[in-house]
């Protein structure tokens, strides 16, 4: 059975970070690519960054591209996403979900993934 365990969000200013951790119970996280999906308020649920277990590749939506770095997947580790130089426009809800990716070249999709952490809220404001 798979935990999916988050943690991190936040309020942070205009310009700050924060990271965003995702681990899983059941199976080790790198038998499973990990996504975080944003959802800001008013706004349609979007993938925003994703890697895969088998090559690390790494996805990011064009919007968070050169400011947010998932890495991690490994076994006993848990998978970061660093967010830095955040935006007002990235508050939202942030939900780690895993299984795999399937990404565009300007964000991923939620389709492939299979389970769902319960969502962290990002507060970026001054």
């Amino acid at each position: 059975q798979v935990q999916v365990l988050e943690s991190g969000g936040g309020l942070v200013q205009p310009g700050g970070s924060l990271r965003l951790s995702c681990a899983a119970s059941g199976l080790p996280l790198n038998y499973l690519n990990v996504g975080w999906f944003h959802q800001a308020p008013g706004k349609e649920r979007e993938g925003v960054a994703c890697i895969s277990d088998s090559s690390n590749t790494t996805y990011y939506a064009a919007s968070v591209k050169g400011r947010f770095t998932i890495s991690g997947g490994n076994a006993r580790n848990a998978a970061l996403m660093e967010m830095n130089s955040l935006k007002p426009e990235d508050t939202g809800i942030y939900t780690c979900g895993l299984g795999v990716c399937h990404c565009s070249r300007v964000r991923c999709y939620a389709d492939g993934m299979r389970y769902w952490g319960k969502g962290l809220l990002v507060t970026v404001s001054s």
